[in-house]
C-alpha cells in the first residue's frame, strides 16, 4: 500500500521540518524509494536538504497538492513525505474535505498518516485536540515529542488528548535533544544528517560531535522502526 506521510503540527517552531528531514534520511539509508513534498515558499527544509528527492508544492493550491495523491497512486512502493509549513492546516483541511480524500484512499490503495509534531507547550496540546475534533478515526496519528523544543511533556499528560488519541489508535515516538552546537552546524552549512556524520568537508563536525548525531540518529531511527514505514 502506497503511504502519504503528512508531517504538521501547525504550530511554527516545534520541529516539522526536522522531523520531516530524519524521515528523509532514514529512507534513504533504509534504501526505501520515496518523494517529497515541501510546502514552505521562502524556506523550505526538504528542498534545501534533499533537493534531488523534493519538489515544491502549493498548499493552496489544488491542483499542486493533487500532485501528491497522483504520485502516491503512479508508485504504491515509494513512501511521500510531506513537509507543511507553519498554518497550512486549514487549507489542507479544505482540500482533503472537498476531494472525498480520505473516503477515497481505501480504493486507491493508499495510506494516509498525519504526523502531529509537538512542543512542551499548551499550543500543541490545543492543536492536537482541534486535529482530533476534526478528523476522529478516519486518519492515522503519528504524535511525535520532539525533545530539541522542550522536554516535559506534561501538558499534554495532563490534557486527556494523548490518551484519547491512543483510543483513535495512534503512534507515539520521541525525538530525543541533540546537542544545540551541532545542530546549529549542520543547519547553518545545508548539511544532510548522512553527510554531517561522514567527516568530510570544509566545515566538517568534530569526531565526538559525529559519534553524538550518530547515536542521535540511531535513536530516532529506533523508534520510527516502531511505526513500520
Amino acid at each position: 500500500m502506497a503511504q502519504i506521510h503528512f508531517i504538521g503540527g501547525e504550530k511554527g517552531g516545534v520541529g516539522k521540518s526536522l522531523v520531516a528531514r530524519v524521515l528523509a534520511q532514514y529512507l534513504i539509508d533504509h534504501e526505501h524509494p520515496f518523494l517529497g513534498f515541501d510546502t514552505d515558499r521562502s524556506h523550505g527544509a526538504l528542498m534545501r536538504f534533499y533537493a534531488g528527492y523534493a519538489s515544491p508544492v502549493v498548499v493552496d493550491k489544488y491542483e499542486s497538492l493533487d500532485a501528491i495523491v497522483e504520485a502516491a497512486a503512479a508508485d504504491p512502493e515509494r513512501c511521500i513525505v510531506v513537509d507543511l509549513a507553519a498554518q497550512t492546516q486549514d487549507a489542507l483541511t479544505k482540500w482533503m474535505d472537498e476531494s472525498g480524500l480520505l473516503e477515497l484512499s481505501s480504493e486507491l490503495g493508499v495510506s494516509i498518516s498525519y504526523w502531529h509534531v509537538m512542543d512542551s507547550g499548551r499550543d500543541s496540546v490545543d492543536l492536537l485536540k482541534k486535529l482530533l475534533d476534526r478528523f476522529g478515526s478516519r486518519l492515522n496519528y503519528v504524535l511525535v515529542q520532539n525533545h530539541i523544543r522542550g522536554d516535559n511533556f506534561d501538558i499534554l499528560e495532563a490534557s486527556g488528548e494523548k490518551e484519547r488519541a491512543l483510543s483513535l489508535h495512534a503512534l507515539i515516538i520521541n525525538i530525543r535533544r541533540l546537542h544545540e552546537a551541532s545542530m546549529i552546524k549542520i543547519d547553518s552549512h545545508s548539511t544532510s544528517f548522512w553527510s554531517a556524520t561522514q567527516g568530510s568537508g570544509e566545515h566538517e563536525l568534530g569526531i565526538l560531535e559525529r559519534q553524538r548525531v550518530r547515536m542521535w540518529l540511531k535513536h530516532a531511527y529506533s523508534e520510527i522502526d516502531t511505526l513500520h514505514v
